[in-house]
């Protein structure tokens, strides 16, 4: 029996709530997957995984994400 790969999320810096951050479950997920809301740090690391559903999320290649306030 094989693992199957886990979805991976590509997201824009213009995309990211607050600190550089994106919540899981995202919009387009079907509801019958819903799990409690997360929000995942892609700013620190250029991505981040669910601990729920393992979805991984990464910073759009050459996006950067301002800094400041």
């Amino acid at each position: 029996m094989s693992k199957a790969p886990k979805a991976a999320v590509e997201v824009a810096a213009k995309d990211l709530q607050g600190p550089g951050v994106v919540f899981c479950p995202n919009p387009k997920m079907p509801l019958w997957s819903n799990h409690p809301r997360v929000f995942i740090d892609v700013a620190t690391e250029g991505s981040g995984s669910c601990p729920y559903c393992g979805t991984v999320y990464r910073l759009k290649t050459g996006d950067k994400v301002a800094s400041g306030h």
